[in-house]
């Protein structure tokens, strides 16, 4: 996987992505994240996968550009969630200090 990062991130490079400013970057994230719901809606399978990796995408290009990497942003959230616990509750998960 980490090969793959590294192949996204020398995208983003060759297209100037990489200093491109973070808060456009976001605007990708949440296009694409709305293509997620959409396929989701339509259960579309095929749509799902590729918007969930758009969504990938666009995370390690708005990491990149704020000096950071996809990897280290997901070890962080996990070192936070690692640990929780909660119920579920209607089909979502909500943490025990929300309970």
């Amino acid at each position: 996987m980490n090969e793959l990062f590294k192949q996204v991130e020398q995208w983003s490079m060759n297209k100037g992505l990489d200093k491109a400013d973070s808060s456009k970057q976001f605007l990708k994230v949440t296009e694409e994240v709305g293509e997620v719901a959409a396929a989701l809606a339509r259960n579309d399978k095929d749509a799902l996968r590729d918007g969930i990796g758009d969504v990938v995408v666009t995370l390690i290009i708005l990491a990149q550009q704020n000096g950071m990497d996809l990897e280290e942003c997901l070890n962080c959230a996990y070192d936070e969630i690692k640990g929780r616990t909660g119920k579920m509750v209607n089909g979502v998960f909500v943490k025990s200090s929300d309970l």
